[in-house]
């Protein structure tokens, strides 16, 4: 057990000084392979921002193939994965053989008026966490690849000019939704939240599922959700941990729930014995009385290093449950096929969004709703990707909102570095800032944080509090003590 004292931390702001988060300076990626013959620009495949003149942008690109070269002299099999300047830091990330991603984020800034009235400005150089934001750069691929296939696909079904138009279509886009003032622990961990369930409903979902895949006999893939949490999936983890980013950050937000109205939303009557039901496309055609209505729906590559199938998602909801059907993406669907869908989807998953929200209420109760306990947590299981958040009020790539102060995250992240360098479980303790005890656990692949809020506590009393916590929430978990 290793015990740590961490600095107060910073007071209130005074009033003239102003504070700037972390920024994105400029994102781009290169194959050196492809440069020496046809001139040093060609090595560049995309490059944010794109208005940067020519020779600055080769410039910063051999400075990076500068040094990964050097850095590879010292260890070969893993070359340099970010660099520390004054202003800002340089996360390097070679997902593809010979295919470099660099991201450059700005340090954050404390600009200070000096004596003479002039602002001074102060590069936070210690602020950013590398695990983080290289956890994001490698997380910027696995979207990219989830959507367009790998670098190599693109190479071969139509060479660097197809490629350099998939990688400008979707960076284009999706750099604007990294938020990076938001990025934590979280990110690190990649995670899945999993829906808490008794037997009873999970069977109703699994036979739910067995039903449907045997009625639209073209889905090769399922995976349901509930509440934004994961309760069912036919993926591989790899895939799921992305696909489940997407939906839970990107679609889900972006069709903000009728059923949010309560009674007065809009339940269709159905011709068919007037079945009434929630269901609803949230990808695919919006409106299924439209004889003209598009069916096209968002195609995604699965099992990139193996069989590389590429698919059609169809992510079909129902008040808060959501279902994903993947589809072989030969198969085109058509808009009979999408109103089948409908009727024998809609009205059984109606049926079981409530079903689940009523024993969820049942399970509610019976643990009664308690005080607001001294101690929030963070819980992460590499082997199924679990994690579970009560810090995260909310996690949207845009906002997260923790209810604990950012030196407390910066800690959390400190520990999780030390976790990283050593291979047996271990377990800290800090005492950080006057109230506050931040334990980190690390057993059998799983992690456990914890922020206690305990003025006058000593290291026995933090121990025994975490020891209840664990056996109270995680009773079925082995955590050494």
């Amino acid at each position: 057990m290793a015990a740590a004292a961490a600095g107060a931390g910073s007071g209130p702001w005074a009033a003239q000084e102003k504070q700037f988060p972390p920024a994105l300076l400029s994102f781009f990626i290169y194959n050196p392979r492809f440069g020496p013959r046809e001139g040093q620009e060609n090595k560049i495949l995309f490059y944010h921002p794109n208005e940067v003149e020519k020779n600055e942008k080769i410039r910063n690109v051999g400075l990076c193939e500068a040094i990964v070269q050097f850095t590879r002299t010292f260890s070969p099999s893993k070359p340099a994965k970010s660099l520390h300047t004054q202003k800002n830091r340089q996360f390097f990330n070679e997902p593809e053989e010979n295919f470099w991603m660099v991201m450059v984020v700005r340090n954050p800034i404390i600009e200070k008026q000096s004596k003479d009235g002039k602002p001074v400005i102060e590069y936070q150089e210690e602020e950013l966490l590398d695990k983080v934001y290289s956890s994001v750069l490698r997380q910027c691929y696995s979207m990219y690849k989830l959507f367009n296939g790998t670098f190599l696909k693109a190479m071969e079904d139509g060479g660097v000019k197809l490629l350099k138009e998939r990688l400008e279509k979707f960076f284009h886009r999706y750099l604007q939704t990294l938020h990076l003032q938001s990025c934590d622990l979280l990110d690190i961990f990649g995670g899945i939240s999993f829906f808490p369930l008794d037997k009873m409903t999970y069977l109703k979902i699994q036979s739910f599922i067995n039903r449907m895949e045997e009625s639209l006999n073209i889905v090769k893939y399922t995976a349901f959700l509930y509440n934004d949490q994961l309760i069912w999936s036919g993926l591989e983890q790899d895939d799921m941990r992305i696909l489940y980013k997407y939906l839970t950050t990107s679609l889900f937000p972006r069709h903000i729930e009728p059923e949010l109205a309560g009674r007065d939303s809009p339940i269709r009557a159905e011709m068919p014995g007037n079945l009434q039901h929630y269901g609803r496309f949230l990808t695919g055609p919006l409106n299924l009385n439209d004889p003209d209505a598009k069916c096209r729906f968002p195609k995604i590559f699965v099992n990139t290093d193996d069989t590389y199938e590429e698919l059609h998602l169809i992510v079909y909801k129902a008040m808060s449950a959501a279902v994903c059907f993947m589809i072989d993406a030969s198969v085109h669907p058509t808009l009979d096929f999408c109103r089948r869908l409908d009727s024998i989807v809609g009205p059984q998953l109606t049926v079981l969004a409530s079903d689940i929200c009523e024993q969820f209420n049942i399970n509610k109760r019976m643990s009664g709703s308690e005080k607001e306990p001294q101690f929030k947590f963070i819980y992460f299981n590499h082997m199924n990707l679990a994690e579970k958040s009560t810090v995260h009020m909310r996690k949207t790539p845009s906002v997260s909102l923790t209810s604990v102060h950012p030196d407390l995250m910066k800690i959390l992240g400190d520990i999780n570095s030390d976790f990283t360098r050593v291979d047996e479980d271990e377990e800290i303790i800090v005492k950080a800032m006057s109230d506050y005890w931040v334990v980190g656990k690390k057993s059998d692949r799983r992690e456990l944080y914890v922020i206690l809020n305990q003025k006058n506590a000593n290291l026995i009393e933090v121990n025994e509090e975490v020891k209840k916590l664990c056996a109270t929430q995680f009773n079925n978990i082995f955590f050494l003590d």
